[in-house]
């Protein structure tokens, strides 16, 4: 087997390859041992025909396309290995010669790994990491908390109000008839949550436990319920209970209760201090991102489609995955969503493009640094990850194939060309606010 390479764009190259008279002949011979079971002839017992024969009687191309198949997969790679070049799609092959007792020479057209021409990547201007704690983040995570530990209170002296909970029965109907979906007994419901028919809450406002009254409403113009869209309703309420939530007093005992702190200062002061880190570890990967993309647009790069189609299959593999978790299928969140694949993937696009682009220029980068990753930093990464299994590092590396070693190592060497250029970059003055003109 013989190849030559021709280079037909940045992205694109052209393979030529030829396997030897003396190959393809073998390959004939294989195609013959495949075959011959399966082709008839006229005075030999099925898989008893000499090739020759079967040759004669078939025509000379019946073995052909079957001993092509077979040298093709195995040539190939070789080819690809021989040349160097770096394939990131399936190739498009085209036959120039074939035959018996000749060299068989076909060409593959495939899009590669593309070149890049790296501009500045070190030195890029870009403002300084900030970051702030606001006493309203405090807050909503002290709510948060506060919600874990309150109580349901049941009301026994009072009318419904906006904020409590409601146990109710209903029956609904349009134009005096009972529909699908309409009736239910022991339905909790909190009022103004807005998570009935525009309305209903309002009318119950008021009832008391035990009271029955007619609610109407009229369904909305885009109700999923294409029957119901649009009709008045009437829907026959019944109030069973009443109860609300009781939140607890925000004070030193709060503090004890729901964290390992005795006041409440302190509870305060570790709560600022872990959404400090989250809005620093935000603001410097926000900056990162900022200056990996200037990093892009200094490159000169053509990205070739089939890459970014491979990075929105990924996107869409793992939001199908997220989906499964949840018990929640594909189709049916494009059903809800009115939208088809083809537009999902369009979403997808903008973002895959970008990620693309980033993982080959950084690639360029650390080809031109010399960047490598040692066996320790390696062993490193892999800690971490064990670390978050919450398994050991022995267990994790017994589970780990070649393709994961490489994965962990080029991990690290990805980490270590972004620390490099977040390094050699520079604080940029800030944007002043545009002032009114006068």
């Amino acid at each position: 087997m013989s190849a030559t390479v021709e280079k037909l764009s940045s992205n694109q190259v052209k393979l030529t390859v030829t396997v030897s008279a003396q190959d393809f002949e073998q390959a004939m011979n294989t195609a013959y041992g495949k075959l011959k079971g399966r082709l008839t002839v006229p005075g030999f017992r099925k898989g008893k025909a000499p090739r020759k024969i079967i040759e004669n009687y078939y025509g000379a191309g019946v073995l052909v396309e079957e001993a092509f198949n077979t040298v093709l997969p195995d040539s190939y790679d070789k080819a690809v290995e021989e040349t160097g070049i770096q394939p990131v799609a399936q190739p498009e092959i085209d036959l120039e010669t074939i035959g018996a007792g000749e060299d068989c020479v076909y060409t593959a057209t495939v899009y590669v790994r593309p070149e890049v021409t790296l501009g500045q990547y070190k030195g890029i201007a870009v403002p300084a990491a900030k970051w702030e704690v606001k006493p309203e983040q405090v807050q909503a995570e002290i709510d948060r908390a506060a919600e874990r530990v309150s109580r349901m209170v049941e009301v026994t002296d009072r009318a419904a109000q906006n904020g409590d909970t409601t146990n109710i029965n209903y029956a609904g109907t349009v134009d005096g008839v009972a529909f699908a979906g309409g009736t239910a007994e022991n339905q909790n419901l909190v009022l103004g949550s807005g998570m009935f028919i525009p309305g209903f809450e309002e009318q119950v406002v008021g009832m008391s436990i035990g009271e029955e009254r007619d609610v109407n409403v009229t369904f909305p113009e885009e109700y999923q319920a294409k029957e119901l869209a649009g009709k008045a309703a009437v829907f026959h309420v019944k109030l069973n209970s009443i109860s609300y939530k009781e939140l607890p007093e925000i004070n030193d005992d709060f503090a004890k209760d729901v964290s390992e702190f005795d006041t409440l200062d302190e509870y305060k002061a570790d709560i600022e201090k872990r959404i400090g880190e989250q809005e620093k570890n935000a603001a410097e990967q926000e900056r990162t991102d900022k200056i990996i993309e200037k990093v892009c647009e200094n490159a000169t790069v053509d990205i070739p489609q089939p890459m970014v189609d491979r990075a929105i299959d990924q996107r869409v593999n793992e939001m199908n995955m997220r989906m499964s978790y949840q018990g929640l299928k594909m189709e049916d969140f494009l059903k809800y969503t009115g939208q088809t694949m083809e537009q999902l993937r369009l979403s997808y696009a903008d973002a895959a493009r970008k990620q693309v682009l980033a993982e080959v220029v950084l690639d360029a980068i650390r080809s031109a640094e010399g960047i490598d990753a040692t066996a320790e930093e390696v062993d490193a990464e892999i800690a971490k990850y064990a670390e978050s299994a919450e398994k050991s590092v022995d267990d994790i590396k017994a589970t780990l194939s070649a393709g994961d070693m490489d994965y962990f190592t080029e991990m690290v060497k990805t980490q270590k060309t972004i620390d490099l250029v977040v390094a050699a970059a520079v604080d940029a003055p800030e944007e002043e606010p545009a002032k009114d003109a006068e």
